[in-house]
């Protein structure tokens, strides 16, 4: 359960990337709605330096990579249009060899899989997010990424299974894909282990972890940048044990463990983009922020409907109707229906 795929090309230098902007005071740069638009110009400098993604030859390259699906036929994509097949590439800095095994691997691990997206309702995950498990900051930190943050002391295991916990992740990405500055520039991941027990550690299986690190490592284009570890303790490094054997040396290295030392954070993710609970200045956001603020936006819901999400008509209409109340709440204007 973490933050995407990541590549295994990966430079140290990448982690220097875009600085985001001083004046955030007022917290100007805080948006649920998803960036579908074009990346600003200097993000697609850094695909440029980085990924070797050219203005002028990336659509060749991506006829590459739809050649060799059709040459080779271990995959059929649902889709083979230019924006698709870019966010593999990017995720493998343009290799076309490693971004069409990216592609076999993510739609393999989807067949493995299926209960993960198939038939699933996401206006009806909202638990996650009422549970405080897991978050996805409406904002960028100073290298342009968005956060991802998971507090699984607060999951109750009797109450919905790990299963529930994938589902939640595999939504987020699926999300997190359709801009394109987390195809260029990955995510970033931070696990808050307080209250984190032996009822825990006894639901992180072998099977779980081996399914956590093909998520994470093999089967989805976008990269993990950096993944954070807080507040440790004895039970987390019996969890750890079971992943440990299943991570190479330069995912490892993306690894931080920081205990209770916020500052040891602070070095690595400005407190300007943290919540005030990890020694920031933000507020708390929630999943459901996140996963809500799709709703009205008929080219998402129709991407996620062919992923096999599932969307009841009168949980959409309730999630509108309750965005335009809190609309009317928040800025004093009175809405008639």
């Amino acid at each position: 359960m973490f933050f995407g795929g990541y590549d295994d090309d990966d430079e140290d230098d990448v982690q220097e990337t875009i600085s985001q902007p001083d004046e955030l005071e007022n917290f100007e740069d805080v948006a649920s709605e998803l960036d579908l638009g074009e990346p600003p110009s200097e993000v697609k400098e850094f695909a440029r330096l980085h990924l070797g993604e050219s203005p002028d030859t990336w659509q060749g390259i991506v006829q590459e990579l739809r050649n060799m699906i059709y040459e080779r036929g271990d995959v059929v994509p649902r889709r083979t249009d230019d924006a698709f097949l870019r966010r593999f590439l990017r995720a493998r800095r343009f290799d076309v060899e490693k971004a069409h095994r990216l592609m076999v691997n993510y739609y393999t691990f989807k067949e493995n899989n299926p209960e993960l997206h198939k038939g699933v309702e996401p206006l009806n995950m909202r638990f996650i997010g009422d549970d405080d498990v897991l978050s996805v900051l409406p904002y960028r930190e100073q290298t342009g990424r968005r956060i991802m943050i998971y507090r699984l002391g607060n999951w109750n295991p009797s109450s919905y299974s790990i299963d529930e916990l994938f589902k939640a992740t595999v939504l987020v990405l699926e999300l997190a894909v359709l801009e394109q500055r987390a195809q260029i520039l990955g995510g970033i991941c931070i696990f808050d282990l307080r209250g984190i027990s032996l009822q825990h550690a006894w639901n992180v299986t072998p099977s779980v972890a081996r399914r956590t690190v093909e998520l994470m490592v093999t089967s989805f284009p976008i990269r993990t940048q950096a993944i954070h570890f807080l507040n440790e303790s004895w039970i987390f490094d019996i969890i750890f044990a079971i992943f440990k054997p299943l991570l190479d040396d330069r995912m490892r290295e993306k690894i931080y463990f920081h205990g209770d030392d916020l500052e040891s954070l602070h070095s690595h993710i400005d407190p300007k983009f943290l919540p005030k609970r990890y020694g920031g200045m933000r507020p708390e956001y929630s999943y459901t922020d996140w996963v809500d603020s799709f709703v009205n936006n008929k080219a998402i819901l129709k991407e996620m409907e062919q992923l096999g999400y599932e969307f009841d008509e009168e949980e959409l209409k309730k999630v509108l109707e309750d965005a335009k109340l809190e609309i009317s709440s928040n800025s004093n204007i009175i809405i008639t229906r």
